[in-house]
């Protein structure tokens, strides 16, 4: 069965094997991450759980810097590290700045993939963005991506749009889903 967990140095072994294995988070590489993790564990830990967005800068894809938006983190756990999720969100809107493309995102390791975790883990995510008070959150995937967009589809998302992403993110095609949380 797998479940979201907090991050906590008791889980950290497993994610550091995850990032050995060959698995590069999004946006990142493997290297970056436990570059991270080996300097300063506790600040790394502790930006899984960010309700105010005081973390460190979060890097776009092109490398620019910008500011953390108020987030949390969980770890997708069967056992071992799975995978990750996160909510971000604006205090007091349902908008996001064009820097973050959406309110939840959730990957899975290669390995553990096919096994219904990302479904399950946007699932357990709603709830955590219905207690901030959302109407509904956004979640984006790319037009090629069918296995996103039945992840989405499944836990109730709508096509809200076709857009062009910002150039930070190259500048591709997104789909653009909602999931009403009322």
């Amino acid at each position: 069965v797998m479940t979201l967990v907090r991050p906590t140095s008791a889980h950290l072994p497993s994610f550091i094997e995850a990032l050995q294995r060959g698995w590069d988070p999004p946006g990142t590489t493997a290297a970056e991450v436990l570059a991270k993790v080996v300097e300063d564990p506790e600040a790394f830990l502790a930006e899984a759980e960010d309700r105010e967005g005081r973390g460190s800068p979060v890097a776009l894809p092109d490398g620019s810097l910008v500011r953390r938006l108020p987030s949390i983190t969980r770890w997708l756990w069967d056992g071992e590290f799975a995978g990750r999720t996160s909510l971000r969100w604006e205090v007091g809107t349902t908008a996001l700045p064009p820097t973050c493309l959406g309110h939840i995102g959730y990957v899975v390791v290669p390995w553990k993939r096919r096994r219904g975790y990302a479904t399950s883990a946007l699932r357990q995510m709603l709830p955590e963005a219905r207690a901030l008070g959302l109407p509904y959150i956004e979640v984006t995937t790319d037009p090629a991506n069918v296995a996103s967009q039945r992840v989405i589809e499944a836990n109730g998302g709508v096509l809200w749009e076709r857009f062009t992403k910002p150039a930070a993110y190259g500048g591709s095609e997104g789909l653009r889903y909602r999931i009403a949380l009322a």
